[in-house]
């Protein structure tokens, strides 16, 4: 799990062509491992193969969520780009609007049909069935309610420190031209 999600912030910072993104999406995915691997440790579940593999599908369903609403607000950025103050949670707030009802939709029909196969499946595929179904609902919260916010708060904070390290390297400039 942790392979695959440095994998994941490799990638999604290189295709987004911005860590910011990237690191939303990773703390949002730990989320979810987190809320699935809290739940089993309350009840006393059993851990095993079918966990690992459950886990990884969880990491994947919900990072495909993630990166569709990550890929709206970096289409609604675009015209702002090279703007100062960029209203970054603004533009988190109408990208997940604009896919809140995919994202419903995409995980209620899913829901459905891993409920299904818990109730209708054998114990070995229940056994696959009920975390996944804990990681859909935790993957959803996450990718419509935790990563655009991660995404603006770091959005936010990174254009502070690049505005400050500007005018730092600027001052320098300026200073040592004079001399």
């Amino acid at each position: 799990v942790i392979v695959a999600t440095i994998f994941m912030l490799i990638y999604i910072a290189i295709r987004f062509k911005n860590v910011r993104f990237g690191a939303s999406a990773v703390i949002a995915l730990i989320h979810d491992v987190l809320v699935v691997f809290t739940v089993y440790a309350v009840i006393r579940l059993s851990v095993g193969n079918t966990f690992i593999a459950c886990m990884l599908t969880i990491l994947g369903y919900s990072i495909n969520a993630t990166i569709i609403i990550f890929d709206r607000c970096r289409e609604n950025i675009k015209p702002l780009k090279g703007q100062k103050d960029i209203p970054y949670a603004e533009i988190g707030d109408q990208s997940v609007r604009e896919n809140m009802r995919r994202s419903l939709f995409t995980t209620f029909t899913t829901l459905v049909t891993v409920a299904f196969l818990a109730i209708f499946g054998s114990d070995t595929i229940r056994e696959f069935c009920v975390p996944i179904i804990l990681g859909l609902v935790a993957g959803l919260y996450s990718s419509v309610l935790l990563a655009t916010p991660l995404w603006a708060g770091l959005s936010v904070e990174f254009d502070k420190v690049a505005a400050k390290y500007r005018k730092t390297k600027a001052t320098y400039v300026k200073e040592n031209e004079e001399d």
